[in-house]
């Protein structure tokens, strides 16, 4: 039976930039082996699979290699394809049951803003192997259940890092490294993740890895809201709302760049 794919941008409204993601609205439940081979097909850092339920869509994402448990730019993209292909309408939420329980996306004009867990940071004492691997000096090292978020002195930083892979993979499998923004900048920090345990060794634009960045920049720069880029190659755009609880509300837009059928 023939499934209709979509590949969606998702942190951005531009084509070609952003973060892809391939989502799959499928009739059924099909099994992991299928959409592992389906993703790997695809071989983007993640694709969505949706099945229809009562009370909204079970949801899971697969990179290439793995499932994953959470994955912020692929909730979006699987939003922005509910409502754009009608299968919600615009005053319906979305309500995804997943593996990190259930997330809720709202559609607020061209944003779509999701309610995600925040994931909270503890510093750990890793800085001059994690300062090797990355190739340059840093000022903090923090860990959390995503892996390591990691300071370094300026934006230019950020953008300039060529990670050492080899380390990374072995030592520090997934990292975020974040600044913050240049005085005359409209963000109010930048950041990466490398992620090359998760099969890519660096994901465009992450909603995952800014459930991390908002407690972190909550606690030094005393506000609960944040304009956020993500200074990867593509780069990617994000709104983040954090007012000291256990929920991040991230916002983005998302545009449709490609639909397509899986014919086997």
């Amino acid at each position: 039976m023939k499934q209709t794919l979509y590949q969606v941008d998702a942190f951005t409204n531009k084509p070609f930039t952003g973060n892809p993601a391939a989502v799959c609205v499928l009739p059924s439940p099909k099994d992991d082996e299928w959409m592992q081979n389906v993703a790997q097909e695809m071989n983007l850092s993640e694709t969505a699979f949706l099945v229809k339920q009562q009370d909204g869509y079970s949801l899971r994402w697969f990179t290439p290699t793995t499932e994953v448990p959470l994955c912020g730019h692929a909730t979006l993209a699987s939003s922005h394809v509910l409502w754009s292909e009608n299968h919600l309408s615009p005053q319906e939420s979305a309500r995804f049951h997943t593996k990190s329980g259930l997330l809720i996306a709202k559609k607020q004009e061209d944003w779509i803003e999701l309610d995600f867990p925040a994931n909270l940071s503890e510093t750990t004492p890793t800085t001059a192997e994690i300062s090797q691997a990355l190739g340059v000096p840093i000022k903090t090292v923090m860990k959390n259940s995503l892996g390591y978020l990691v300071e370094v002195e300026s934006a230019e930083l950020v953008r300039k890092i060529e990670p050492n892979f080899t380390l990374l993979v072995k030592h520090f499998p997934q990292v975020i490294v974040t600044s913050i923004a240049d005085n005359n900048s409209e963000y109010d920090f930048v950041s990466r993740f490398f992620c090359p345990g998760l099969g890519i060794n660096e994901d465009p634009v992450t909603g995952a890895a800014h459930c991390c960045l908002a407690p972190y920049w909550r606690n030094k720069l005393n506000k609960d809201e944040f304009l956020a880029y993500q200074a990867s190659s593509r780069g990617g755009v994000v709104k983040v709302k954090y007012p000291g609880l256990d929920r991040v509300l991230l916002s983005g837009q998302a545009v449709t760049v490609l639909r397509g059928e899986i014919v086997c």
